[in-house]
């Protein structure tokens, strides 16, 4: 090869790495989606507008940060929505794992593990089991003893069929031998003022939803399922001090369409650590009374395999999904 001809493959190299900066360094090129399975005031909803609040705040990411809520059909239109927008860098989602895990396991959804990528988990949110202030039952041993004598007349409202608020009642009855009944709302809110304004026995969301209810004790709380007591609520108990093998909460995390860059989705897993990390995030976590726990995109992803074969098990028992 001649000088002449080493140097213009030399140039072309230059010009093209150069291009590749100038490409990284200019994304997001344009304004960023967030989509949520929840209607606005939910705990992912809460999730991703926190998160988008912290990274624009800081500037981390300059572009504007829309949060697009797509609440029904237990999560299955938003996950739907993100799994047409394949290959997009510019989409990514606020997910509770239940809910991502539940619409993949059943096969009508066709929203399996394969059309989205998760980029990073962010926290535990801890469940409870909370009915009005009025309600006859003062504790948990009272609430099991009435769902055992009347088998189906309590009624629990969740946020999302296969959800953690489902789950829960579900391990609650495996483990006491107590039957429940549930319905499902749109938003773990909404499942809140369903127990406020009587319409319901109790619900098992997130704690950190019903936090201001509970400060103004128009709800109490009669276990909760965090591995340690929660200030907000010192004199509860958890599941596993009542001898119940019960330590969960909703999966906090992220997670973009199936497709998309390599370099994009590692973009965002920096950006999430840095939120993570920061203070405005501690203090988020701390407020909601949230388990922080940190995991990269390959953690994550091997988190929500394994969580994968509990949730068919669930899934199976209650009907959201075939058994063998």
């Amino acid at each position: 090869m001649s000088k002449t001809r080493r140097s213009i493959g030399a140039l072309v190299m230059a010009v093209a790495a150069h291009a590749g900066v100038a490409n990284a360094q200019s994304f997001p090129s344009r304004p960023l989606e967030m989509v949520v399975h929840t209607s606005a005031g939910g705990g992912t909803d809460i999730l991703a507008r926190t998160v988008g609040d912290i990274l624009t705040r800081n500037k981390w990411i300059t572009q504007p940060i829309n949060i697009s809520n797509r609440p029904g059909g237990g999560g299955s239109i938003a996950y739907t929505y993100i799994k047409n927008k394949r290959g997009d860098p510019h989409v990514i989602m606020a997910v509770a794992s239940l809910t991502m895990l539940t619409v993949g396991l059943r096969p009508d959804m066709q929203l399996g593990p394969e059309h989205f990528i998760p980029i990073a988990f962010l926290a535990q949110d801890p469940q409870a089991v909370m009915v009005s202030a009025d309600s006859p039952y003062k504790t948990f041993k009272e609430f099991v003893e009435a769902g055992k004598r009347e088998p189906g007349k309590l009624v629990a409202s969740i946020a999302t069929p296969g959800g953690s608020g489902q789950l829960l009642v579900w391990l609650v009855e495996r483990a006491t031998g107590a039957k429940y009944k549930t319905v499902s709302f749109k938003a773990g809110s909404d499942a809140i003022m369903q127990v406020m304004g009587g319409h319901v026995t109790f619900t098992t969301e997130n704690i950190g939803e019903a936090l201001s209810a509970v400060e103004a004790k128009k709800l109490r709380v009669l276990a909760v399922s965090s591995g340690q007591r929660l200030s907000v609520v010192p004199d509860v108990p958890t599941l596993k001090e009542l001898g119940y093998d019960i330590h969960f909460g909703t999966g906090r995390g992220f997670a973009m369409p199936a497709g998309v860059p390599k370099e994009a989705a590692a973009y965002f897993e920096t950006q999430l650590e840095k939120v993570y990390k920061s203070a405005e995030w501690k203090e988020h976590a701390a407020k909601h009374l949230w388990e922080n726990v940190w995991m990269g995109s390959a953690e994550y992803a091997k988190h929500l395999a394994f969580r994968r074969t509990q949730q068919l098990e669930f899934m199976q028992a209650v009907g959201l999904a075939p058994k063998p």
